[in-house]
């Protein structure tokens, strides 16, 4: 079973709260699952039709970033070997270490599509209990499993005599507020051999509106033998800080605040060494987006490339100058070419204010039916 490597702290036997984290990355490796070390401690969250292989590499490739999880994936597809569905597992090495995460209701294709996530190679196989959509909670996946715990329970089991590889899960603080149970399903968790657990800070009939209550994330830590990671509203690197200091998690999980600041995880770590964040100039960002939006012509098909260049685009043209007006340049275009043609043509035009781009801005209700659990 895995054991936290948060220090220890007088008056605070598990090293969770206060001032636990003023010490930051003195200490490798900040926590491990199982045997494997998730150093520094900040983690790519999953973000359904966003957080596939290339956009996990890219910011893999900016440093910071100790984990990465892959955007859900259905294990009805799985199981019926769908190609579309498969597509959403694919890796590479350079973005180890990498957890593939699955949702649905069934637990004999959860097990079996655990079996197969363990074929691939990849590094921790992860289970969705956060998710909002209706979509997903229709099927009786994501958040509709923290209102069936028998059921929850039998997943859990399945799973984990199907697998040897370290199992995690992700959840929210419960179906809604007056059912908030994330204690009791860390407790399921535990016994039934779960190796970690991240937890979104809203319930899911909050989606993404108000703010996330981190008193429940920082419950559960305290009640925790497992490690916990934080979610829920970190948007600038004081946010990550105040959430290790409030909380005491073992490592903070970040989704939203990177589809539009794909430097935030390495500015997080810059933050919490105490180093000086390096600046995001204009140019860095220029680069970034037409190199990225290059990988996803040049690698995903084209009917989902086009669809796939415009969200991103969309989200990585905050902070630019004027980038309103790219925006409808972007939704506009009718081909991948035509998209990165006005891109392109924009940012060559775009003078550079110098300095840093602003970056730390709270994504809108869009993101509700984009399930970034």
């Amino acid at each position: 079973m895995a054991t936290s490597f948060l220090p220890r702290v007088a008056g605070n036997k598990r090293g969770t709260v206060g001032d636990a984290h003023n010490y930051c990355y003195n200490a490798h490796p900040m926590f491990k699952i199982r045997n494997l070390a998730i150093d520094p401690p900040l983690i790519l969250a999953p973000v359904a039709g966003h957080t596939d292989t290339l956009f996990r590499q890219a910011v893999k490739g900016l440093g910071g970033c100790g984990l990465v999880v892959s955007e859900l994936v259905s294990t009805e597809g799985m199981t019926r070997h769908l190609d579309r569905t498969l597509h959403l597992t694919r890796f590479e090495d350079s973005e180890r270490p990498v957890s593939i995460q699955i949702f649905g209701s069934d637990p004999v294709r959860m097990a079996a599509s655990a079996g197969m996530v363990q074929e691939m190679g990849a590094d921790i196989v992860d289970i969705n209990l956060g998710c909002p959509v209706k979509k997903v909670v229709k099927q009786g996946g994501g958040s509709n499993l923290l209102r069936d715990l028998p059921l929850l329970e039998r997943i859990f089991k399945e799973v984990r005599r199907a697998v040897t590889m370290p199992l995690t899960v992700k959840i929210r603080t419960g179906w809604d507020r007056a059912s908030v149970n994330a204690v009791e399903v860390l407790g399921l968790a535990e016994d039934c051999g779960v190796e970690a657990l991240a937890i979104h800070g809203r319930a899911r009939c909050d989606m993404f509106s108000g703010r996330a209550d981190w008193s429940v994330i920082a419950r559960v830590k305290e009640k925790a033998r497992i490690p916990i990671m934080g979610n829920g509203d970190v948007f600038s690197p004081a946010d990550a800080k105040r959430m290790f200091r409030e909380t005491g998690v073992d490592g903070v999980m970040m989704g939203r605040g990177v589809l539009s600041n794909p430097w935030l995880i390495r500015q997080c770590y810059d933050h919490l060494r105490g180093s000086e964040s390096v600046p995001v100039t204009l140019e860095e960002k220029r680069s970034f987006i037409l190199r990225f939006l290059n990988r996803v012509y040049n690698e995903v098909p084209a009917p989902v490339a086009i669809g796939k260049m415009k969200k991103m685009g969309g989200y990585l043209s905050k902070g630019i100058p004027g980038g309103a007006s790219l925006r409808d340049k972007i939704h506009a275009s009718r081909s991948p070419e035509e998209l990165l043609e006005a891109v392109s043509d924009f940012l060559s035009r775009t003078p550079d204010p110098g300095g840093e781009t602003e970056l730390h801005e709270a994504p809108g209700s869009d993101f509700e039916e984009s399930c970034v659990h």
